[in-house]
């Protein structure tokens, strides 16, 4: 019995006419997806949200601020020599989700976090003058007790994880691009 090897068989019209075919057919369907597919990026009012640009060269030491940054408060607080010492002097080995201050911030003056409680996500209290700030002179989530210290790390409640920093970048203590 012989085979034909098909690396023999000879090229033919009809050959070129299914390939052709069936390249304008996927380039078709293609060009007919995309505006579907397309329609489906976020809208440039939900991009613009995606990074937000804050002034922080009037934010005096030992004040905070709150923005609202994809539908979530971010605490910005321009740390004190006092608020810095404390964060610095814990021992990572006393904490509940332990992380050294120096993992949490690009510069020791400037902590960023999200203000959402990592508990049930909340909003602690903390940022205004003369809310409670809890034991550790960070925050307080009054629902059910969580209190965080001065680099936003989680020192006593049910919360088991740290208020989370979001991805920024510090630009010469001028500004925050967040996000």
């Amino acid at each position: 019995m012989t085979t034909v090897d098909d690396s023999e068989q000879p090229i033919t019209k009809r050959d070129f006419i299914f390939l052709t075919t069936g390249t304008m057919a996927a380039v078709g369907a293609a060009a007919f997806a995309w505006p579907f597919i397309d329609s489906m990026n976020p809208s440039a009012g939900v991009r613009s949200l995606a990074s937000i640009e804050v002034p922080i060269w009037a934010i005096e030491p030992g004040q905070r601020v709150t923005v609202k940054w994809r539908g979530q408060p971010v605490f910005i607080d321009h740390r004190s020599p006092a608020q810095i010492a404390a964060a610095v002097a814990t021992d990572s080995k006393e904490l509940i989700d332990p992380q050294r201050d120096a993992d949490r911030v690009q510069n020791p003056e400037w902590l960023i976090v999200v203000g959402v409680c990592t508990h049930l996500g909340c909003v602690p209290l903390g940022q205004r003058v003369g809310d409670k700030k809890g034991d550790w002179g960070g925050w307080f989530c009054p629902c059910h007790g969580s209190q965080y210290d001065t680099s936003g790390r989680v020192r006593r409640g049910p919360a088991s994880r740290n208020l989370v920093v979001p991805p920024y970048e510090l630009i010469q203590n001028e500004k925050v691009i967040i996000g």
